[in-house]
């Protein structure tokens, strides 16, 4: 099995990759990414390639020829990147990627990161939405998303290979860059004044099992994966000993300038998820994974305030 890993630099990427490493299955593992990667590896290679340079993409894909893509070049708006960014890079880089990676006659199995997002949060959608239902995004994030789903069936379609959808809950965790985490960790967090709505979260770590398991299992459709139980953003915010400051219509406007201002901008899907709420319905994931998340999604909040400031030491200290 030679596995490809794009968005291996990203903490989510790297963790996936030491796994992977441990596999005896795995003759070959490669990665790239816009940033090197935030652990050591032993086996693996590494390409620090910008996913919009579709030629060199291209051909490091042809070179390894891999038999098994991970796609984790789904770039989040402002977690390591520009919202503009973000969505030029996760469509060149899925495309360039997929598609080269189709032409070489060894393609087997794709498992692609995708997002809730996906099935949008218009008047009438459920609320609660399982595998089957739907997909209609009503966010940019849930947009590219869908268009990677979309480019990955095709290259499976073409290749003969099968498919895996992970549509995952947003990623928080200790040393995630993640928009909501940074939110949260705000002295003060904005909520939403007339609804309090819950939402459901990821931790890395399950987010990384769950990507290799369905490298092993070659699970073929897509899987909602997301942490038992749900949290409201008050209630995230009052675990962390944060100020909830209720907001309401007209006022999100100065909110999310505010926001920006201290470190945390707040996307479209994020404001969704402030406003109308995110879950989804993950009770297949046992079945089609084999396994079942760690981390409730309270605990993972809970783990996201524990998180403590880094302290520096004063090298005359040190030396002392």
């Amino acid at each position: 099995m030679r596995v490809l890993i794009t968005g291996m630099g990203g903490e989510l990427g790297t963790r996936v990759a030491n796994l992977l490493e441990a596999d005896p299955e795995v003759s070959a593992i490669a990665g790239i990414d816009i940033d090197p990667p935030r652990r050591r590896l032993h086996r693996a290679e590494f390409w620090r390639v910008d996913p919009r340079d579709r030629e060199r993409v291209a051909d490091i894909v042809s070179t390894l020829a891999p038999t098994v893509v991970v796609h984790l070049g789904t770039y989040e708006p402002y977690a390591r990147c520009s919202p503009t960014s973000a969505i030029a890079r996760t469509a060149s880089g899925t495309i360039a990627t997929l598609q080269a990676a189709a032409s070489t006659g060894s393609l087997e199995h794709i498992v692609v990161r995708s997002g809730i997002e996906v099935y949008g949060r218009r008047r009438g959608a459920p609320d609660v939405p399982t595998e089957d239902d739907r997909t209609d995004p009503t966010t940019p994030w849930g947009h590219s998303l869908l268009h990677a789903e979309r480019v990955a069936r095709d290259a499976a379609a073409a290749a003969g290979a099968t498919v895996c959808l992970l549509r995952s809950a947003p990623f928080v965790g200790p040393h995630f860059p993640s928009p909501l985490g940074r939110l949260l960790r705000l002295p003060v967090v904005p909520v939403a004044a007339l609804r309090d709505p819950s939402f459901s979260v990821l931790h890395q770590e399950d987010a990384a099992a769950a990507f290799v398991a369905a490298v092993k299992r070659r699970v073929d459709g897509p899987v909602n994966v997301l942490g038992g139980g749900t949290i409201s953003a008050s209630r995230a915010a009052v675990l962390g000993r944060r100020l909830p400051l209720m907001v309401t219509g007209p006022g999100w406007r100065p909110a999310r300038i505010a926001a920006e201002l201290a470190g945390a901008p707040i996307p479209a899907h994020v404001h969704e998820l402030l406003t109308r709420g995110r879950t989804a319905d993950g009770s297949r994931t046992g079945e089609l994974l084999g396994i079942t998340p760690l981390h409730r999604t309270p605990d993972v909040i809970r783990q996201l305030h524990a998180w403590t400031e880094v302290t520096y030491l004063r090298i005359a200290e040190e030396a002392a």
